[in-house]
């Protein structure tokens, strides 16, 4: 597999950083807004922008999807889903049933 060569990106912020993929997100950005508490802080940068970007910013939020969409979403990853079910345990709720 060949690897794509890593440029130099500024954001929008001014902080500069290097990437080899498309994606744009910022690392130094990325680190700011982690939450240093609560259900997303138990999740990498990728799969926070997923969840979010599907309004989901809570357990409860959470158990309204099936693990199958939830798995779908382009960021998450399958060392995501013991993080899933422990915070869906831990307040006394399950994915969605699949229809």
């Amino acid at each position: 597999m060949q690897r794509s060569e890593k440029t130099l990106r500024i954001c929008e912020k001014g902080h500069k950083f290097y990437k080899s993929s498309d994606c744009n997100s910022c690392p130094t950005c990325e680190a700011e807004r982690k939450p240093m508490e609560g259900f997303l802080s138990r999740f990498s940068a990728p799969a926070r922008r997923a969840l979010e970007s599907k309004g989901i910013t809570t357990v409860e939020e959470l158990a309204k999807y099936t693990e199958k969409e939830v798995m779908a979403l382009h960021g998450i990853g399958k060392t995501s889903l013991p993080k899933f079910h422990a915070a869906l345990e831990e307040a006394g709720l399950s994915f969605k049933k699949e229809s």
